[in-house]
């Protein structure tokens, strides 16, 4: 699903303020507001998965792979099988494997358990997904009687195929709509009151746990004439997990870049990028024109982080070795426009962190707003062999040149 932010590498601002859960763990989510399920079960080795496939009834079964991506059945990572002998075959390759799909990228995601699940005699494929649409302030609605596909390559091949419904929050989802969804599904009469029961409780399920994204692709139509979601995706608001403890609880750090993790631990909002130019900056926006001007300036980012108001030299120390232990690293850059924190504080921590760290990459830091003059006359009478800079864009160039310098030595 597109997110409403600017996209940076192959990731999205959003990811530091989402939580991303399990297929198996929406399905038990949304199996509690009526939206019906495959009989499955989950397997962390292959002795579980093949037990799994003994206790649900019917002779195939389907191995999912359980990674925070779409696109699995392309990476290799859904299995179709008609004996136990097949499912254990399939467990042992999967388990343990790094599966690479065009959203995790070249680094990949590894496969740490499975979801076992009846096999299912499919009459039709659908898509169903809500999202929040920051734009209009209200929850978009997405449907398509063209389901268990790349919902982005179809809204360029064939736009009129995804009908769009935004919901009020205020109001909430209201019964003409859903069955305003249910028809554009391709639902006949028969099967409309369970269409409209599914949309409803896929709508109180993202209302109610404060969800950023529901996904169901593909919602099907089975031979037996129901309605089963027979794969789920939900990501959630971070800032509400406070009071979504249920929801906190399926975290799973397997699945997160370890330096989000340790950032996270640190409390650091950090997004861990593919360049080589790490990135220390307080505030988003300053962030992300950082890294534009990284870009233009011919380098790519290595990270997002967000130091924060009120650094301290312990915490600038951290994001400094949160940044570096990046071993692909070749340049730092510290950008930091000083407000509720002070560049005298900044440059302090930056001094004592270059002095306990030991760094063997070159460091551009660029200060500019409260106490920067101190700020500036504590980096220049540090003694270490630190890159000033005045602005962004002078910042952004003389790190990249220094990027390109150590590469070339290097070379």
């Amino acid at each position: 699903m597109r997110k409403c932010h600017r996209v940076v590498e192959t990731k999205t601002i959003d990811e530091v303020i989402e939580l991303n859960i399990h297929e198996y763990q929406a399905k038990e989510i949304l199996a509690d507001y009526g939206v019906k399920m495959a009989e499955g079960g989950i397997a962390h080795n292959t002795e579980e998965a093949v037990q799994r496939a003994r206790e649900i009834d019917g002779d195939v079964w389907v191995v999912k792979a359980q990674i925070h991506s779409g696109a699995r059945g392309k990476a290799g990572g859904i299995k179709v099988c008609k004996t136990h002998g097949e499912v254990e075959v399939a467990a042992e390759e999967l388990l343990g494997k790094k599966l690479v799909t065009h959203q995790t990228g070249p680094a990949g995601k590894m496969c740490s358990r499975l979801y076992i699940e009846a096999g299912t005699n499919i009459a039709k494929e659908m898509y169903l997904s809500f999202l929040i649409d920051r734009s209009t302030e209200r929850v978009i609605m997405v449907g398509s009687a063209q389901g268990g596909m790349d919902i982005e390559a179809l809204a360029e091949t064939d736009p009129d195929a995804i009908v769009k419904i935004y919901i009020e929050p205020a109001v909430g989802l209201q019964d003409f709509q859903a069955r305003k969804m249910a028809f554009a599904l391709g639902v006949d009469t028969s099967q409309l009151n369970h269409a409209v029961k599914t949309i409803k409780g896929c709508y109180r399920a993202l209302r109610d746990l404060d969800a950023n994204i529901l996904e169901i692709n593909p919602l099907v139509l089975t031979a037996n004439n129901e309605i089963i979601a027979l794969d789920a995706k939900m990501a959630f608001d971070e800032n509400a997990l406070f009071r979504r403890r249920r929801v906190a609880e399926l975290r799973d750090n397997s699945q997160v870049d370890t330096r989000e993790v340790a950032a996270a631990e640190a409390g650091l909002s950090y997004v861990g990028l593919d360049g080589d130019i790490g990135c220390m900056i307080n505030g988003a926006g300053l962030a992300m024109a950082t890294m534009d001007m990284i870009k233009l300036a011919g380098g790519e980012p290595a990270n997002f982080l967000d130091v924060g108001g009120g650094a301290s030299a312990e915490r600038t120390e951290k994001a400094f070795r949160l940044v570096l232990a990046d071993s692909g690293v070749k340049a730092m850059l510290v950008n930091i426009f000083a407000g509720i924190n002070r560049c005298d504080w900044i440059a302090e921590g930056v001094v004592q962190a270059v002095k306990n760290i030991d760094m063997k990459v070159p460091l551009v830091v660029r200060l500019s707003g409260t106490n920067v003059e101190e700020g500036r006359r504590i980096i220049a009478d540090s003694g270490l062999p630190i890159i000033t800079a005045d602005t962004l864009a002078d910042a952004a160039e003389k790190v990249v040149q220094a990027r390109n310098q150590l590469v070339a030595q290097e070379g």
